[in-house]
């Protein structure tokens, strides 16, 4: 029995879905998402969504669980939007915006710059004293925490001092030095 792909999703009132034969169309005010299916089937009844399978195979409990899942991410983020930080821990790290291309100074000889996809809101904060953050939006959950991958994967956390690219508020497990 799939626990999450039972849960009915409740749809907001300025929230629009098309339920075509393969394809689901999620309008909200932040934007419009796709998501193609197969073999689940769904009902809209007084704003709400209820997504059924059509027998107890292994291929159609995952996909229930999976398509009720990614269907309430579009939903979520087309009425109120997905944001990711990052803070930049480490002696002289710095992050700066121009648009959407993301410059970025790791320790590395050369700066770093990244595009980022159009679709992903990009800002930089830089106060004195304080970490530099990059603040990730979108209407898309897959694609932001997609670009703070990315973004992180240019200088992940080391465990001795914590410095590298790391989320708000993740926890980086501290291993001890050099033990005389």
């Amino acid at each position: 029995m799939s626990r999450i792909g039972n849960k009915p999703i409740e749809i907001p009132e300025n929230v629009e879905i098309d339920i075509q034969k393969d394809t689901i169309t999620v309008k909200g005010k932040l934007g419009e998402l796709k998501q193609t299916y197969d073999s689940i089937s769904f009902e809209l009844k007084d704003n709400i969504l209820t997504v059924s399978r059509p027998s107890d195979k292994k291929d159609h409990k995952a996909k229930h669980g999976l398509y009720r899942s990614l269907v309430y991410n579009m939903v979520e983020g087309v009425s109120k939007g997905f944001t990711k930080e990052l803070e930049l821990v480490g002696v002289g790290y710095r992050a700066s915006n121009q648009g959407q291309k993301l410059e970025l100074a790791l320790g590395f000889s050369h700066n770093i710059v990244f595009d980022v996809v159009p679709e992903v809101k990009v800002e930089t904060q830089t106060e004195k004293g304080k970490n530099p953050i990059i603040k990730l939006s979108s209407n898309d959950k897959q694609l932001v925490g997609h670009v703070a991958a990315k973004i992180r994967s240019f200088r992940k956390p080391e465990p001795y001092k914590g410095k590298g690219v790391k989320f708000v508020n993740e926890q980086i497990r501290r291993k001890a030095g050099k033990s005389a």
